[in-house]
């Protein structure tokens, strides 16, 4: 049996002590997309955050939520960049010892601006699943709390904050477009939005290359498959066998996915940089790339595309700028 949904009310409450550490980030019109889309299309710059990603939303929840003898102990987490970013920064705030385990893909920027925020890294393996073993094991070997990177009621709840933002700043939202991997973002973002109305699409995009949470819910089941390189490194990973929240949520509360390569994806990041001004990482950006190349169909006439993060290297960044007319 599934474990129980998260609930509206954890996310209010969430919402509650996430404030003054997570931003409310801005809603954009982007008037290129609403004409590519011929709906009004919409921006939720989460690449503004403080951490430059959302991640910061579930950590700080989860975080706060931790006992003082958990807290005098310190956290371990895992993550391709983000999460850790965020884990790193709360921990600071809160004086808590960090451990970030991250594998061999993660790109140096993200792992360099862990250390800044005076976090332990520890890189082992070349997949987030070797990774992911090793901190297990550091967990159990120095009694450490483990900070899930999604699969985490309070995670999850966090997340969810995104939501409740959404539907504040734009009630009248027919579509929320929200990157996909692990499943933590778009659980609590589809949870607050179904429960305003279950009316609301909510689309998951990720990229094409190993798109474990897609290929899962064609299985019906959660499966693992075998990394690969990509742009939208944010969004590598496995989301465990053992999974016992975001599989479940995603599949009650999710209408449907989008697949993008990483020439599209490329393409988005430099549609954001160009009309937007906004940098935007590759797992960040995909939501932009399926309206872009007119991946999404029946959107309703608000849409709202969750730019999830924008922690991109200046080598990357300039490369695909120079590189993609859009």
């Amino acid at each position: 049996m599934p474990e129980p949904d998260v609930t509206l009310h954890d996310i209010y409450r969430a919402r509650q002590r996430i404030a003054g550490v997570a931003t409310r980030t801005p809603v954009v019109h982007s008037p290129l997309l609403t004409e590519r889309a011929g709906e009004s299309v919409y921006l939720k710059a989460e690449s503004l955050q403080r951490t430059g990603s959302f991640k910061i939303r579930g950590a700080t929840n989860k975080m706060l939520g931790l006992t003082a003898e958990e807290k005098a102990r310190g956290v371990i987490t895992i993550s391709s960049g983000n999460h850790g970013r965020a884990v790193a920064y709360v921990a600071r705030q809160l004086s808590i010892a960090a451990v970030v385990c991250m594998s061999t893909r993660v790109p140096s920027n993200k792992l360099d601006a862990i250390k800044r925020f005076g976090a332990e890294v520890v890189v082992h393996g070349d997949s987030y699943e070797e990774a992911e073993i090793h901190a297990l094991s550091l967990q159990e070997e120095r009694g450490l709390t483990l900070v899930d990177p999604f699969d985490d009621p309070l995670v999850i709840a966090g997340q969810g904050t995104v939501g409740l933002e959404l539907l504040e700043d734009l009630p009248e939202i027919d579509t929320a477009i929200v990157p996909l991997s692990g499943g933590g973002l778009i659980s609590g973002i589809a949870l607050a939005c179904k429960s305003a109305s279950p009316a609301i699409r909510v689309i998951g995009v990720t990229m094409d290359r190993a798109p474990v949470m897609v290929h899962s819910l064609r299985a019906g089941k959660p499966i693992q498959m075998e990394e690969e390189d990509t742009i939208a490194d944010a969004l590598v990973g496995n989301i465990g066998v053992n999974n016992k929240y975001t599989f479940h949520m995603v599949q009650k509360y999710v209408d449907d996915t989008i697949l993008v390569s990483d020439e599209e994806i490329a393409a988005a990041m430099a549609f954001a940089l160009e009309q937007h001004h906004l940098v935007v990482e590759g797992g960040g950006a995909v939501g932009i790339a399926a309206l872009l190349h007119q991946r999404a169909t029946s959107l309703g006439h608000n849409v709202a595309v969750v730019v999830s993060g924008g922690n991109v290297s200046l080598p990357l960044l300039l490369k695909v700028a120079g590189r993609v007319s859009t």
